[in-house]
């Protein structure tokens, strides 16, 4: 018998579809069902490579550990990486199919439903549940008809769909009860619930809100869900990253700055950071470390570093005592030079790097995406994983950032400088706090923090009505 399907859609970008969807895979998988996540499109430069090949976005990887499952392209058939302001890497299936522009990528809608649909098929020969997770707002009017991961999909699998509004941002009453009124009939008659998402306080006191939600929407509000603080996700996008730039936290265990790129990508490699300070700007204060992440457009990226005066000032804090840690391709703008013969992410054809390192990358049409082991000069082990084009070599020979399983040396420590491939390696502790000098404490396990979002669900929610609605 094919699965069930659960949508959770929401009223806006960020208002917690993707903690939602966590939450109930978790909830379904505690109760004993077969239950995998699905996101047909997900617009993300925060990937992970699949053990069986092929990359999906963070989010599903999160949502399929959450139902004790190995990640598979399955679960997030096509990403999006925008690599430019109007245009993005298409990953289909787990590789690079293209880069588009909008407008072109909307010309292929047939083929990528027809991708979406194939993917949501055969996960549903396999579990009895499968909850999908929409994408920004339900009530994008203008992309209704070729919408392949709203209710343009769950309309197609007939799915019941709970909506998702964040109280936290102010006007709940508007997002959700706007978003209703802006449905078509067909769309409408598929929400079977109202969710209130990231309330503080005591829920009671928005006692009369439900009733008024109830009364205007007559749908069933299925919880008020409050603000959650100690369950860290990977975050999805970069909506997480708009807010002004704060002083360093008297507390940190050091003053840590991490450069916001433009087209930045897999900045879950800062997750144990919390206390560092994001910069899109130069700023006059000495820093112990500066953070270069990765980039979904490392020439785009490196050009902006000047324009903006942080390639002087990276140059400037190294001189002061800074080490300078670059990630995949902030390790390519610490070399001397970055090319790209081949207009593979940018139409800029090469330029000079910080020069702070004796390597120079190409760009090359194949990405490389997997998972490694890896050991540090002083013997401490983690896992980490690659997802690049470009291919980096040494002008000269120095110490490598790692050695793989397989003996390679990966990466370079050259004094105070680190350059390395392997996202991830910033999330262990033990390997963070080595380069800083600092111990860095580490974050609740994965499976603790799983099980906190499946009993939040099952505390809040009203669970027996989410059983008649949905199961």
């Amino acid at each position: 018998m094919p699965a069930k399907p659960i949508f959770v859609g929401g009223t806006a970008s960020h208002a917690g579809k993707s903690w939602m969807t966590t939450a109930i895979c978790r909830y379904l998988f505690r109760q004993g069902f077969r239950v995998a996540p699905f996101k047909a499109q997900n617009m993300s430069n925060n990937s992970y490579p699949c053990p069986g090949g092929g990359e999906i976005g963070r989010a599903q990887v999160a949502q399929a550990e959450a139902c004790g499952l190995e990640p598979s392209p399955d679960l997030n058939p096509i990403l999006l990486k925008p690599n430019s302001d109007c245009g993005s890497q298409v990953v289909v299936n787990g590789k690079v199919w293209r880069t588009l522009s909008a407008g072109d990528y909307y010309a292929h809608f047939d083929y990528l439903l027809g991708q979406a649909l194939a993917a949501y098929a055969r996960l549903a020969e396999r579990f009895e549940y499968v909850v999908i997770e929409g994408a920004g707002s339900v009530a994008e009017l203008n992309l209704a008809d070729r919408d392949l991961v709203n209710f343009g999909l769950a309309r197609r699998l007939g799915a019941p769909a709970l909506l998702v509004g964040d109280i936290d941002r102010g006007g709940i009453f508007a997002a959700l009860l706007g978003t209703i009124g802006l449905l078509p009939p067909e769309d409408r008659a598929l929400v079977k619930a109202l969710a209130v998402n990231r309330f503080r306080g005591d829920p009671r006191l928005f006692d009369d809100g439900v009733r008024i939600l109830e009364e205007r929407s007559g749908l069933p509000c299925l919880g008020v869900f409050p603000w959650l603080a100690d369950a860290p996700l990977d975050e999805e996008d970069g909506v997480a990253l708009e807010r002004p730039a704060a002083p360093p936290a008297p507390d940190a265990p050091c003053r840590a700055a991490i450069i916001r790129l433009p087209r930045i990508s897999n900045f879950t490699d800062f997750r144990l950071m919390p206390w560092a300070v994001w910069l899109a700007r130069p700023r006059e204060e000495p820093f112990d470390a500066v953070f270069l992440p990765g980039t979904k457009n490392t020439l785009a990226d490196l050009a902006w570093l000047r324009e903006t005066g942080l390639a002087d000032w990276v140059r400037d804090q190294h001189r002061a005592g800074a080490a300078i840690v670059g990630v995949c391709g902030g390790y390519q703008m610490l070399g001397e030079l970055v090319a790209d013969p081949f207009g593979v992410e940018s139409p800029r054809r090469e330029a000079q790097g910080l020069g702070l390192l004796p390597a120079f990358t190409v760009m090359a049409a194949e990405k490389t995406t997997r998972v490694v082991d890896a050991v540090t000069p002083s013997g401490l082990r983690f896992r980490a994983y690659e997802i690049h084009l470009g291919r980096t070599s040494l002008t000269r020979r120095v110490p490598p950032f790692a050695l793989l399983e397989d003996g390679a040396a990966e990466g370079v420590r050259c004094g105070r400088i680190f350059g390395t491939y392997l996202h991830g390696a910033l999330e262990d502790p033990a390997v963070l706090g080595e380069i800083l000098g600092v111990t860095v404490p580490p974050l609740p396990p994965k499976t603790q923090v799983y099980d906190r979002l499946g009993e939040w669900f099952s505390t809040y929610a009203d669970t027996r009505r989410f059983a008649e609605l949905y199961l």
